[in-house]
């Protein structure tokens, strides 16, 4: 019965182009078994069986490719596995911005499977219909519009890695506002009230790593009260988000152009947690 309890099953669907096949590689590398577009009627007895041996974890690809796939059905199979397995079962959608999808079949001249002979908006716009509804029923959503491979990768590893980390798992993130607040952040701050470097043409072109523009807006008088009561806030936080089950907490952090004021602060709350003892990470969405 232990084994069984163990066993994890995660269906990975999502927008073609959003990632779903990187999605699929990172599951093989972390030790997963990974299979893709098995016909629905067949992924039911095939999960349900290895479930039932345990001892394995699976991860399994589902898209407007696979054969008798419908959302209805789709949903219908993973509240059944949910009810009827001893399995921890995840429904995860990629989503992305269709410009972006758009942009990535344009640059690798590949043919979208809705559109085979129209345009590559025409599928995109078409698999949007088949999907509606689909993703506020997911357990896990990463929207891939702004996030580079290895960033997926991380997000991946932190969800579904299958060593042992401290039950809650945190993500520190600076980004830039002009290009908006990262859809998966809990907690979003907001850094445009510190001096801004990009006014001091001897810092313009420096980043938050670096420790004149550090010590630059060090100097504004608000900066040391904030970060106190900010790290105080998630020193209270963290162990309530920890007792109330959650596994995992995106911390934003924002400024105009996510290059000096967010990537300091988030430089040194992450360094806070990480002292701490939780696992954590730290990503510089808009850095480069």
């Amino acid at each position: 019965m232990e084994q069984v309890e163990q066993t994890r099953i995660a269906l990975i669907t999502g927008y073609s182009g959003a990632g779903k096949s990187t999605a699929l590689k990172q599951f093989e590398d972390l030790g997963w078994e990974v299979a893709d577009n098995i016909p629905l009627s067949l992924l039911s007895p095939l999960v349900m069986e290895i479930s039932r041996e345990g001892g394995m974890n699976i991860a399994v690809g589902v898209d407007t490719r696979t054969l008798g796939f419908s959302v209805e059905k789709l949903l219908e199979l993973t509240n059944r596995l949910k009810f009827e397995t001893h399995s921890q079962v995840d429904l995860v959608f990629l989503e992305c911005d269709s410009g972006v999808l758009k942009r990535r079949f344009t640059e690798t001249r590949r043919k979208h499977p809705l559109a085979s002979d129209r345009p590559v908006a025409d599928g995109i716009k078409a698999e949007r219909g088949l999907f509606k509804g689909l993703r506020s029923e997911a357990d896990i959503c990463i929207d891939t519009t702004l996030l580079s491979l290895p960033e997926l990768r991380h997000q991946l590893i932190q969800r579904f890695s299958l060593d042992e980390n401290p039950a809650l798992t945190t993500t520190v993130m600076s980004f830039s506002f002009k290009k908006g607040i990262p859809r998966e952040a809990d907690l979003v701050f907001d850094m445009r009230f510190l001096k801004n470097p990009y006014y001091n043409e001897d810092l313009r072109e420096k980043t938050g790593q670096d420790s004149d523009v550090v010590e630059y807006i060090r100097t504004d008088e608000a900066f040391s009260a904030f970060v106190t009561k900010l790290k105080d806030l998630l020193d209270l936080l963290m162990p309530r988000y920890l007792s109330e089950g959650k596994s995992y907490l995106t911390i934003a952090i924002g400024c105009t152009g996510g290059r000096h004021r967010s990537v300091c602060v988030s430089e040194i709350i992450h360094d806070h947690i990480k002292k701490s003892g939780y696992f954590t990470q730290l990503l510089h969405r808009d850095l480069n």
